[in-house]
């Protein structure tokens, strides 16, 4: 017996939905523009019937190949901490990086004078429910990588240089926020998503379709 899809969990839906969009992409099925208009809509709605009608005219999809894992999505890690921390960076004539699993202080002040830093955040554990980065760069500049999910304001004063905050996905409304402010004279910041789930996704399917194409008896 089947069960109606309103009744179902949405997230369900979805990770079925996908699963067949990607299958049946990269066996030559469905072109990429219409595998990608049909993820764009699988991700972004909340309408179950929505979603499955992505997919309502595809092949079910077999097994992937073992030695290919599905990516996950990089998810914001909280765990609150009642310590306010915080955590001094300076470039001067330098450059510095934090990345792979660190603690995330409440307040990070940056300082990148002819110099920069990189800031991934993909893995790092958040202590705060609301954190701000410090900004002060003059000749330098600043990139920082967030999870999806994360929430992110921006409060910038800009002179000859720029603040862009490309982060574009639902915030989690129970998770972290990050604010940026500061000041950026002759530099720049740049604040983004690594890799978001449909740039993972595409990637997984091409590198799905490469395979299939390489070994004609999947």
């Amino acid at each position: 017996m089947s069960i109606n899809v309103e009744d179902r969990p949405i997230e369900s839906v979805r990770e079925e939905v996908i699963d067949t969009l990607i299958y049946n992409y990269s066996h030559g099925h469905i072109n990429e523009e219409a595998f990608e208009r049909r993820l764009d809509i699988a991700m972004e709605s909340k309408d179950p019937q929505k979603i499955i009608a992505q997919s309502a005219d595809l092949q079910a999809p077999d097994k992937a190949p073992d030695n290919l894992k599905k990516p996950q999505s990089n998810t914001v890690q909280y765990e609150p901490s009642d310590y306010a921390d915080s955590e001094n960076i300076v470039n001067i004539f330098g450059g510095s990086e934090h990345k792979g699993p660190w603690r995330v202080p409440e307040t990070i002040n940056a300082l990148c004078m002819f110099g920069g830093a990189d800031i991934d955040m993909t893995q790092a554990t958040f202590t705060a429910k609301h954190t701000t980065i410090k900004v002060f760069c003059m000749f330098g500049g600043m990139e920082i990588n967030v999870p999806e999910g994360l929430q992110v304001s921006t409060s910038t004063i800009c002179i000859f240089g720029g603040a862009a905050n490309k982060v574009r996905v639902p915030p989690n409304p129970d998770g972290p926020i990050l604010r940026v402010e500061g000041f950026v004279m002759f530099g720049g910041v740049d604040i983004k998503i690594k890799h978001t789930m449909k740039e993972k996704f595409v990637a997984f399917a091409n590198q799905m379709k490469e395979m299939f194409n390489s070994n004609p008896k999947y």
